[in-house]
């Protein structure tokens, strides 16, 4: 069956059900007149003999059961420590009822319950908050439930928003590894410690200027005293076999909460390049070359985190964190068949290529942070960083050319030996207050980097010449970065403003000791935003927003250097890369709070950016670090959830967009050429309820990507289809998940770059579709809330490119 067809089906089944029914809401309250949060409510029908629909309460108390025919029913209201609640109910269009009055009770639960309400989203003045607490998502891992945030695409691993790469925060704190670092670490933190996800498309002044979307995860505040861990493990099948093993352990005391968390994740994993070149001559085909490219890559993640917050008083506090990633012995075993065919696409020559990398990384980073609160309401945050990171690499090299019978023409050798040490040091200072009845906030931050970068090649005689002279280098790079902001709000009956500043200075240096070149640059930039919201009535909402943006280079691409696959084939940096300056404006109009629609327009700029060129005079291909001419993207993005039956949630994202990029194409006479598409992001995610104890869950995931823009290369559609079920075990004390990912292995794409005399393929292959069985155990008050988070700084954000 196409599977084109399969995610039609899909969305049609759920579109089907967006025509709104009745709404019947109402609020859940003690007899001392406080909110009863988390409480089951359940309409039954009028013989309370069958379940209609349920839901659970609102921190507030507030709950909202939508998609009601007209009719006679009864509610039923149970939580632990009140006595069962009944109301007779008669429904005739849109219901509000008054408040309902729980009695104190110690009777238990009724064998009727809601294990989970579902998931909230609201749309704030400069953010929209996926409230997921105690919901059906917060049974699996962190990273699962950002996938699902609305306006949020998994593109191999990667998070992006808008067609660009989001920026993950813990508590307003910036999380900065490599993407697949990133997946480890989210992967091992349990989603039952998290409130909300906050996407903020355009960020305001209180976050670093530098960089697009942020995530920000929200965790739940401790509730009592104790102890609670867990251990849990899962087993991945897909081309070779995976594993990651964990362990959380959280104490909360009277005064001092401790957090430790360690996970390993030994892996083997696969990667297929099928690639083509056709190198041109005089607007002829003069030679094509059909590449495969197969690496293998062996690693041993170890991340270790622990968290102490000490409560100094009843409004100071003191929290220190340090996070530890360390992967020692990675190994990436590159093998390399190219054939080499001449215009009238006859076999020329044979190159096999074989190359080892070893790869040894260390990452730590130390965190210390103050916070008070003032009696008129005002609060003050210091927070000071430190970042360690260390990477050793040596590669082998070894190329043997062929004639069409298979006798060897010429070998070449050639071996690296490459260092990288990265100090960063920040310090902060927040401080928010009222101001004639307006939110103010303020604030200043330090950011220094030390960059040491060192490459030597050796028995690389028989690559020197023009084409790779200066090889070995030393690249000293240091970075100060110095920021002041402020920002205002205030809302009135039906508008709500937001104004901000941030300016902040650069002093950059960089130098080249073997090249003999020093690149200094200094510049001072500001960066407004502002905010507009106008709530028209309950169920309509528009706003308007605007930020200026900075996007500086990421360290290792300004780094001069050379890193070979082969001969023919290799990456370079730019030490001359600039920051590129941003804006983004976007609108949105929310119907119910369940209908969102976005119009946006972002101006990128003069964005850093990976380009490949083909040499159609040297016969090579290279990956160097550019920046566009001009970068631009508009579109607009709608996304729509609901609990479609009692059994069945769903959510529903698409996105209708325009890329463009401009750049100068080095090897087509430096002219300028403009890569452009129109494309479409949809998917749909579906949660099934598949058993009445809610102890069985399944769910399904569509999601269908078309054109693509990626620095000069087109990318082809790709679609992903997904399934997975979930048990809970011995009241909520395990979980044993199984999941089907990419079941139909569609998700893998080609790329293209075909323009003037560029003409170059690859179809890149990873091993997404797989097979992964998860179980996890807690032990101790595993109902207890804990206090996980990270403090990193955002200049870890550019360590891996």
């Amino acid at each position: 069956m196409n599977i084109k067809y399969v995610f039609l089906l899909f969305s049609l089944i759920f579109c089907s059900f967006l025509n709104a029914q009745n709404r019947v809401e109402g609020s859940l309250r003690d007899q001392e007149k406080n909110p009863v949060a988390y409480a089951n409510v359940i309409l039954l029908a009028e013989d309370s003999t069958s379940v209609i629909k349920g839901v659970v309460s609102e921190e507030n108390g507030d709950f909202l059961l939508e998609n009601i025919e007209d009719g006679k029913y009864v509610i039923k209201v149970s939580f632990i420590g009140f006595e069962d609640y009944l109301k007779a109910l008669e429904v005739d269009g849109n219901t509000k009822l008054k408040n309902f009055q729980l009695k104190y009770s110690s009777d238990a639960l009724d064998e009727v319950t809601i294990n989970a309400r579902k998931p909230k989203i609201t749309r704030e003045v400069d953010r929209i908050v996926f409230d997921v607490e105690n919901s059906n998502l917060s049974s699996g891992n962190t990273w699962d439930v950002l996938r699902k945030a609305p306006g949020v695409i998994d593109n191999q691993g990667n998070l992006m928003v808008r067609n660009s790469a989001v920026q993950v925060y813990l508590n307003g704190n910036k999380i900065h590894l490599s993407a697949s670092e990133l997946k480890t670490l989210l992967e091992s933190y349990s989603a039952e410690n998290i409130k909300a996800i906050e996407i903020i498309t355009n960020p305001p002044a209180k976050y670093d200027a530098e960089g697009g979307a942020i995530l920000n995860i929200t965790t739940s505040k401790a509730i009592s005293a104790g102890y609670k861990g867990s251990l849990e493990g899962n087993y991945t099948q897909a081309i070779y076999p995976k594993f990651q093993l964990g362990t959380s352990h959280y104490f909360q005391g009277e005064k001092l909460d401790v957090f430790a968390n360690y996970s390993f994740s030994p892996k083997k994993q696969y990667k297929n390049d099928d690639s083509y070149i056709n190198f041109m001559r005089n607007g002829q085909l003069y030679s094509r070359w059909d590449t495969d490219f197969t690496r293998e890559t062996n690693s041993q993640a170890h991340n270790a985190n622990a968290i102490l917050d000490y409560q100094i008083s009843e409004n100071s506090k003191l929290n220190f964190s340090v996070n530890a990633n360390f992967t020692p012995n990675t190994e990436f075993d590159n093998s390399v068949r190219t054939e080499m065919k001449d215009s009238q696409r006859q076999l020329d020559s044979i190159l096999l290529t074989d190359s080892e990398v070893f790869t040894d990384q260390d990452n730590i980073a130390l965190n210390l942070g103050y916070d008070t609160n003032f009696e008129n309401g005002a609060n003050l945050s210091v927070k000071t960083h430190y970042t360690k990171f260390q990477q050793d690499r040596e590669q082998y090299v070894n190329s043997n050319y062929y004639d069409p019978s298979g006798n060897l023409l010429n070998s070449i050798d050639f071996n690296t030996d490459a260092t990288q040490n990265i100090d960063i040091f920040t310090g902060q200072i927040d401080y928010t207050t009222t101001l004639g009845g307006s939110a103010l906030e303020t604030g200043a931050k330090f950011s220094g980097i030390e960059s040491d970068s060192q490459i030597d090649y050796m028995d690389a005689d028989e690559i020197q010449g023009n084409l790779y002279v200066n090889l070995s280098d030393h690249f000293i790079y240091s970075e100060n970065i110095y920021a002041l902001y402020t920002s205002l709000s205030h809302d009135w009956e039906k508008w709500s403003g937001k104004l901000g500043l941030r300016g902040e200075y650069t002093d950059r240096r960089g130098e080249s000791l073997v090249l003999d070149q020093v690149i200094n640059r200094e510049y001072f930039q500001l960066f407004p935003t502002a905010y507009l919201q106008y709530r028209a009535a309950d169920d309509h909402s528009f706003t308007l927003d605007y930020s200026r943006r900075i996007q500086r280079p990421r360290y290792e691409s300004l780094n001069p250097f050379r890193y070979f696959l082969n001969e023919t084939n290799y990456n370079a940096g730019n030490p001359n890369l600039i920051a590129s300056i941003s804006n983004n404006f976007n609108l949105n109009y929310t119907l119910k709070n369940s209908y969102f629609f976005d119009f946006y327009y972002r101006d990128n700029g003069k964005t850093p950016e990976n380009l490949v060129f083909q040499d159609n005079q040297n016969l090579t291909l290279r990956t160097v670090s550019q920046n566009l001419i001009n970068s631009k993207s508009y579109g607009v993005d709608i996304f729509h959830s609901r609990s479609i039956t009692n059994w069945w949630y769903a959510q529903m994202f698409t996105s209708l967009f325009h890329e463009e990029n401009t750049f100068q194409a080095l090897e087509s006479g430096n002219v300028e050429v403009t890569r452009d598409v129109e494309g479409i992001q949809a998917y749909v995610y579906n949660i099934f309820t598949l058993s009445q104890d809610g102890t069985w869950e399944g769910n399904m995931f569509a999601q269908h990507l078309s054109n693509y823009l990626v620095g000069s290369y087109k990318m082809e559609p790709m679609t992903t289809v997904s399934v997975g079920v979930r048990k809970t075990l011995w009241n909520n004390r395990a979980v044993l998940t199984l999941d089907f990912n990419d079941i139909f292995n569609s998700t893998n794409t080609r790329l293209t770059s075909d323009y003037l005399n560029q003409s170059n393929s690859y179809f890149s292959f990873i091993e997404n579709r797989n097979v992964k069985i998860g179980f996890k155990y807690n032990f101790g008050n595993f109902r207890l809330d804990d206090n996980e988070r990270t403090i990193n700084e955002a200049e870890r954000d550019r360590l891996n490119p």
